[in-house]
C-alpha cells in the first residue's frame, strides 16, 4: 500500500512538471480566442467524464447533448459583449429547463426526473462554472492588475491548497474531515487554507515588485482563505459525485492524477467566486 502511495505521488509530481510550463504558456500567451477554445475542450472532456461515471454505472441517463452544446459554445464567448452574455448566462437555466422537461415528457417513460436532476446538476456545473475561467482572464481592474496575472491566484487557491492540505494531512492528519471523502482530515484542511494565504501573499509581493500592483496583503490573505474553502468545497463535492457512482476516478486521463475534471474540481467552485471577489482588489 505505501509502495502504491509513493509510486502514485511519484506520477503526480512527473506530471505536474510537464504540465505546468504548458498551462503556463497557454494563460499567459494565449489571445482571446485561443483562450476560449481551450476552456471549451476543458469543458468538454469533464463533461464527458460527469455523464460517463453516471451512465456506466447505471445511476442516470443524462441528456447528454445540452451539456456538450453550452460546453462548445463556450468556444465563442469572444464574439460576445459582456451585456449580452450576462444576458445569456441568465437565460441558460430557465432554456435548459424548458428542454429537459419538454423531452421528459415526450421520452414516454425512458427519461426520468433523476435524468433531468443530473443533467442540469452537470451543465451548472461545469460550462456555467469553467466559463469563468475566460472572465478572469479578461478582467482589467486597474494598478496592471490584468486577468493574466490575477488567473493564478486562482490556480494558486486551488492547487497550492490541495498541495499543502494533502501532504500536511498524510502526515499529521488524525481528525476526520467528511464522511464524504474519509482520507480527509481537519488538519489538512486548515493546512490548505494556510498554504493558500501564504503563497497568496507571496505572489502578491511578487506583482507589487515586478509589476507595481499595488496589491493589499491583507485583503488578498482573506480572499485567498475564502478562495480555499472554496476550493475544497469544491473538491468534496466531486467526491461526493464520485461517491454515489462508486468509482474512484472520473478517468484516468491524466497520469497519477485521475481525469480532467479530478483535476480541476476545485478550479471549478474557485473561479465564479475569484470574479467577484477580485474587484475588490
Amino acid at each position: 500500500m505505501e509502495k502504491e502511495k509513493r509510486a502514485k505521488t511519484i506520477k503526480r509530481t512527473i506530471t505536474g512538471v510537464i504540465a505546468l510550463p504548458i498551462l503556463a504558456v497557454i494563460l499567459i500567451f494565449a489571445n482571446t480566442i485561443i483562450m476560449d477554445i481551450f476552456t471549451a475542450i476543458i469543458a468538454c472532456i469533464s463533461m464527458y467524464e460527469y455523464f460517463h461515471c453516471f451512465k456506466s454505472t447505471g445511476k442516470a441517463n443524462p441528456s447528454q447533448f445540452l451539456g456538450y452544446i453550452y460546453c462548445v459554445l463556450i468556444a465563442f464567448t469572444h464574439f460576445v459583449d459582456d451585456k449580452l452574455l450576462t444576458s445569456i448566462l441568465i437565460a441558460i437555466i430557465p432554456i435548459s429547463l424548458v428542454v429537459l422537461f419538454a423531452e421528459l415528457v415526450l421520452a414516454k417513460g425512458k427519461k426520468t426526473i433523476r435524468d433531468v436532476a443530473v443533467t442540469m446538476l452537470g451543465i451548472c456545473y461545469i460550462p456555467l462554472m469553467l466559463i469563468y475561467l475566460t472572465l478572469v482572464r479578461n478582467m482589467n481592474i486597474g494598478n496592471n492588475l490584468s486577468g493574466k496575472i490575477l488567473i493564478w491566484f486562482v490556480l494558486i487557491a486551488s492547487w497550492g491548497s490541495d498541495i499543502f492540505a494533502y501532504f500536511i494531512g498524510r502526515h499529521f492528519g488524525k481528525h476526520k474531515l467528511t464522511e464524504v471523502s474519509p482520507n480527509k482530515t481537519v488538519e489538512g484542511a486548515v493546512a490548505g487554507v494556510v498554504g493558500a494565504i501564504l503563497l497568496g501573499i507571496v505572489y502578491a509581493v511578487l506583482c507589487n515588485t515586478i509589476w507595481n500592483t499595488g496589491i493589499n496583503y491583507l485583503l488578498v490573505g482573506c480572499i485567498m482563505a475564502v478562495l480555499s474553502i472554496v476550493g475544497q468545497i469544491g473538491d468534496l463535492a466531486a467526491s461526493s459525485i464520485k461517491r454515489y457512482c462508486e468509482i474512484k476516478d472520473f478517468s484516468e486521463l491524466i497520469p497519477g492524477h485521475g481525469g480532467m475534471l479530478d483535476r480541476i474540481d476545485s478550479i471549478i467552485f474557485v473561479l465564479p467566486f475569484a470574479f467577484i471577489l477580485f474587484s475588490l482588489l
